[in-house]
């Protein structure tokens, strides 16, 4: 007899505008954010990758997702003109910002870099 082995629940934590500043700005871990739909084709490409990472990264990094379409006060801060769009913080910067598919190990390599210090914003 074969058992199925029960999938991990995401530990991706769902940042809505009335709480993005208690998740996001109050914590010294790194965050990435993405900004995603329901109905985004490439977005439900990334979507396993960030759910993956919120276990990789649990008590390290921040991983979160914001719906574009419920929380439209964040999409118009952040001027989200597309989706998927990934955008990394940490100490309140913005250090990382892309659109479209992101490979997942270029998402670790941020998360990674930011983790251990060795990562600058552009321009410095």
């Amino acid at each position: 007899m074969f058992f199925k082995r029960k999938a991990k629940e995401p530990k991706t934590v769902h940042i809505s505008d009335r709480d993005f500043d208690e998740i996001v700005l109050k914590t010294e871990l790194p965050v990435l954010l993405d900004f995603w739909a329901p109905w985004c084709g490439p977005c439900k490409t990334v979507g396993p990758f960030i759910d993956e990472l919120s276990h990789e990264y649990e008590g390290k990094a921040i991983i979160g997702k914001i719906n574009v379409d419920q929380n439209p006060k964040l999409s118009e801060h952040f001027k989200i003109r597309s989706i998927p769009t990934i955008i990394f913080i940490k100490d309140q910067n913005i250090f990382e910002r892309t659109s479209g598919v992101l490979p997942k190990g270029h998402m670790q390599a941020i998360l990674n870099a930011l983790i251990e210090g060795n990562y600058e914003m552009d321009g410095e």
